[in-house]
């Protein structure tokens, strides 16, 4: 059997590793925001639709991750 001040740091390692990622997407969904707001403001409608599907692919990604977290810690 492993020990479980192992496992216990192995999980810790994936959680910190889990919220790295999920506060670079978020970064990312900001400046997507802000991008988006600076085009659509000085009248450039074209990037709106695509900046909206790439926001909504990271707020899924961070929904994913989120949620393996909540059964990470289940378990």
């Amino acid at each position: 059997m492993s020990d479980p001040s192992q496992t216990r740091r192995q999980r810790l390692s994936i959680v910190y590793g889990i919220l790295c990622v999920v506060l670079m997407l978020v970064i990312m969904q900001l400046w997507l925001l802000t991008a988006t707001m600076n085009a659509f403001l000085g009248g450039n409608l074209q990037v709106v639709w695509p900046a909206a599907g790439a926001s909504f692919i990271c707020l899924a990604l961070n929904i994913g991750l989120m949620r393996y977290l909540v059964m990470l810690d289940r378990e």
